[in-house]
């Protein structure tokens, strides 16, 4: 798909089927996956209407078991038309368009560099989707259900895994819209961190779930200066200090309409680590000026391919050699590329555009095992070093089955 934004992080979920098995974890927030337009992506069998409904009076006039026959067996197949058409409450993920980061879309090129030398590119270095279709955005009937069950390339999930119950298409909008936004300055911040370039970050409360220890202390909007003595230059050092801390109050130094404030805050833990509770936005001054240019595609999956393509922007040479080269991968500011959602869908995806090899996050292997398509080979990464340095040896020509690979558990 491309119209739309990326599913949200829904996790793994024993009822996820693909192809009736298993399917795997949600990416958290899509997919690269692309939520569908307000055209599905493959026709759901209706009623034929007026024209059944035109032979059917034409029929009635010959009256006896002739007509009853006809006119039950037509009443079978609207029936049935519309049981197949009737909306089942799943989600079928199927491999979606890819996007060279190196090229264009719209006659608008994907990255822009204003205010520093730049470099064209040669080759490919494809950013991969995933087109969702049921949800807030679509309906699934169960004909498409069944066709999509008996499809290697699709993956079907209970819709409740991905959207919780009364999302509106408007949230999934507005959410993986979001996403990407923050993925786009990550990704330069993450390239730019690759290159020695400096620029200025902050960390801010982005936002304070219910029940967290910071309600009615931090707000969101608060720029971290301080955590217990520390400054604040990385959510690292804020998990850090937590930690060494080992749960006891901590103030908390913030600047709150440009004032400072000092607050206590008794941290709480989360999946066995410390945190103050909040979601942490970062917030960036670069010296120059890089935009990305992507319409109807949402989520943070691009993130790190989105940085590839800015180094090799930003410096001389091809970086892929000519070669066409997809993956997929969150990145974060120090360069760590983070896992996934719908890596088989964007696998087959992937090698349908061209590409011969793929940058896969190390914590997806478990997936990329047993999916992969022929022609194409995976090469595991963890950080925005490591794909640099793969796609680099790949462009001089050294075997994809020398490096980093996937295996099972």
């Amino acid at each position: 798909m491309v119209s739309g934004p990326v599913v949200p992080d829904a996790g793994s979920d024993p009822t996820a089927a693909h192809a009736g098995a298993q399917g795997g974890a949600r990416d958290g927030a899509d997919d690269g996956a692309v939520s569908p337009s307000a055209d599905p992506p493959h026709d759901v069998v209706r009623p034929s209407g007026s024209s059944a409904g035109q032979r059917k009076r034409q029929q009635g006039r010959s009256g006896g078991r002739g007509s009853a026959a006809l006119i039950s067996g037509l009443a079978a197949l609207i029936l049935g038309a519309t049981v197949v058409s009737v909306p089942v409450p799943y989600i079928i993920e199927s491999p979606g368009p890819a996007y060279n980061t190196l090229g264009q879309t719209g006659g608008k090129d994907v990255i822009t560099v204003t205010g520093h030398d730049s470099y064209p590119a040669a080759g490919a270095l494809d950013l991969t989707t995933v087109y969702v279709n049921g949800g807030p955005n679509s309906d699934v009937g169960l004909l498409e259900l069944a066709r999509s069950w008996f499809d290697p390339t699709r993956a079907i999930l209970p819709q409740r895994v991905v959207y919780p119950p009364g999302t509106t298409s408007q949230q999934v909008s507005d959410e993986n819209a979001a996403l990407m936004q923050d993925s786009e300055q990550t990704a330069v911040a993450a390239a730019l961190g690759n290159l020695g370039i400096a620029y200025d970050q902050q960390l801010n409360v982005g936002s304070i779930p219910d029940g967290s220890p910071s309600t009615g202390k931090l707000l969101v909007g608060d720029r971290l200066v301080s955590v217990a003595g520390t400054k604040v230059t990385s959510l690292a050092t804020v998990q850090q200090t937590l930690a060494a801390g080992g749960g006891t109050p901590v103030d908390v130094v913030v600047v709150r309409g440009g004032s400072p404030e000092t607050v206590t805050v008794t941290p709480t833990q989360n999946q066995g680590k410390w945190v103050l509770g909040v979601d942490i936005r970062y917030t960036y001054s670069f010296p120059f000026s890089v935009s990305v240019s992507l319409d109807r595609v949402g989520g943070p999956s691009a993130g790190m391919m989105f940085a590839l393509g800015i180094v090799d922007k930003l410096t001389p040479g091809d970086l892929t050699g000519g070669r066409q080269i997809a993956g997929t991968g969150t990145i974060s500011p120090d360069g760590t590329v983070g896992a996934i959602g719908g890596i088989a869908q964007k696998l087959y995806g992937a090698r349908s555009a061209g590409a011969t090899l793929f940058l896969a996050p190390a914590s997806n292997c478990d997936e990329v095992v047993g999916h992969l398509p022929e022609g194409l080979d995976v090469v595991k990464v963890s950080t925005l070093s490591d794909a640099r340095a793969a796609v680099e040896a790949y462009a001089q020509g050294k075997d994809p089955a020398s490096m980093p690979q996937c295996t099972k558990g």
